[in-house]
């Protein structure tokens, strides 16, 4: 629901996507104030309501559903059926964003494409998400999180080179090209409205998971581009900076990230291994990532000799950026991530309650996260269509159809 006080009170958005990238781009709407409203399939819902376990507890809602949705408003509408597209109709007519990730094209046999619904609504904010983009010799195909990552180049470069154990192609741990679309997607939303108030009409916004992929490669598409080199996996090492990776000591790793050759000096003393600041293979970052095999050996035998917290409390003495590898038991009870309120906890109609990971932006001091958990399917049907004139007596039968 929209709040006052946040920068999108006033906006409304009809959120028709599921499962990740757009519903991370439309949670970070509702964050930001917007009245976000979640159109689902009556029944069923979104996809991500059944991918459990885990379930929070005392319901059918499961753990990935609950990271996606929060300060939503959930409406049931089975818009195959002409009934369900008049109402999608009469909400886009309302509103002022238009979020959807369905296959190209896939949307215009139901009226409800760009083309068709900007002549509706000529100032709404029509945002598509799609594995390949609207334009692409792969726009037909579906798009998934996984297969981007390996034909987007990241997997290329995450694991540990091929040859040693456990070498091989490895994906990030959560859906990182979802998440950054959703990013990306709730970035052009917003420069889409501030647009339409100069120009006041709307527009489409192609997000293509592909094109996301690409884009986040950053300094290693550069790499690339500037050299000619392929870049290869390097585990957790770094390819423009070392010593940037983690180590073992005696009771476990540790990340060390040396930034310059200062932080090189000071880190070199603490080991007492001065000498090597000095050595000319060591004594430049340029120097370090070209002779990274005669060095890493030496700074990992002084490593192994002391345990994490006895590094950690001596690097941090000096000024050596240094941190241990937290399980997410470790994270939540973190000081940092305590202090600064990362873990939420909202009422939740059947719950009680219920965790979420905030948002992390803060404006003026105050946290941007919707203080409302995300919905159960179809809680708020039935005040949202009061808002577009549908009567009691339609809801009843439009239920009693299957329709909502």
């Amino acid at each position: 629901m929209s709040t006052p006080s946040k920068p999108l009170a006033g906006i409304k958005v009809l959120d028709i996507s599921r499962v990740l990238a757009g519903p991370w781009c439309g949670q970070m709407l509702a964050d930001m104030g917007a009245d976000v409203i979640k159109v689902e399939r009556p029944v069923a819902g979104d996809d991500t309501r059944h991918w459990g376990p885990p379930w929070l507890e005392g319901t059918a809602e499961s753990a990935y559903y609950l990271c996606a949705n929060r300060g939503k408003r959930s409406v049931t509408i089975d818009m195959a059926k002409p009934e369900g597209q008049a109402l999608i109709r009469q909400l886009v007519a309302q509103s002022d964003v238009l979020l959807e990730n369905f296959k190209v094209g896939g949307l215009k046999k139901y009226g409800l494409d760009y083309a068709s619904l900007k002549e509706l609504n000529p100032k709404l904010v029509y945002c598509s998400i799609t594995g390949f983009g609207q334009e692409s010799p792969y726009a037909h195909r579906a798009g998934y999180d996984f297969m981007i990552q390996a034909m987007g180049g990241i997997m290329s470069l995450t694991g540990k080179p091929d040859g040693e154990p456990g070498g091989g192609p490895v994906k990030s741990g959560v859906a990182f090209t979802d998440i950054f679309t959703g990013l990306y997607a709730a970035n052009a939303v917003l420069a889409a409205l501030y647009q339409r108030r100069d120009t006041g009409t709307g527009c489409h916004i192609d997000m293509a998971l592909m094109d996301v992929q690409v884009g986040v490669l950053a300094n290693q598409a550069l790499n690339y581009l500037t050299s000619g080199n392929v870049p290869q996996r390097l585990g957790n090492a770094h390819p423009n900076i070392v010593p940037y990776q983690a180590f073992a000591t005696a009771d476990g790793h540790i990340i060390v990230a040396v930034g310059n050759d200062e932080q090189f000096r000071r880190f070199c003393e603490v080991l007492s291994l001065g000498h090597l600041a000095v050595d000319e293979r060591f004594a430049t970052n340029r120097a370090r990532v070209n002779h990274r095999e005669s060095l890493v050996p030496v700074l990992e035998a002084a490593l192994a000799q002391r345990n994490i917290d006895e590094w950690l409390a001596a690097f941090e003495a000096v000024g050596v950026p240094c941190g241990p590898i937290n399980t997410l038991d470790r994270v939540f009870d973190d000081p940092h991530v305590q202090a600064r309120g990362l873990k939420q906890t909202l009422p939740h109609t059947q719950a009680g309650q219920v965790d979420l990971v905030a948002n992390p932006i803060r404006i003026n001091g105050q946290s941007l996260s919707a203080s409302t958990a995300p919905p159960s399917l179809g809680e708020h049907t039935e005040h949202v269509l009061n808002d577009i004139g549908i009567t009691p007596a339609q809801q009843q039968a439009l239920r009693k159809a299957g329709i909502i």
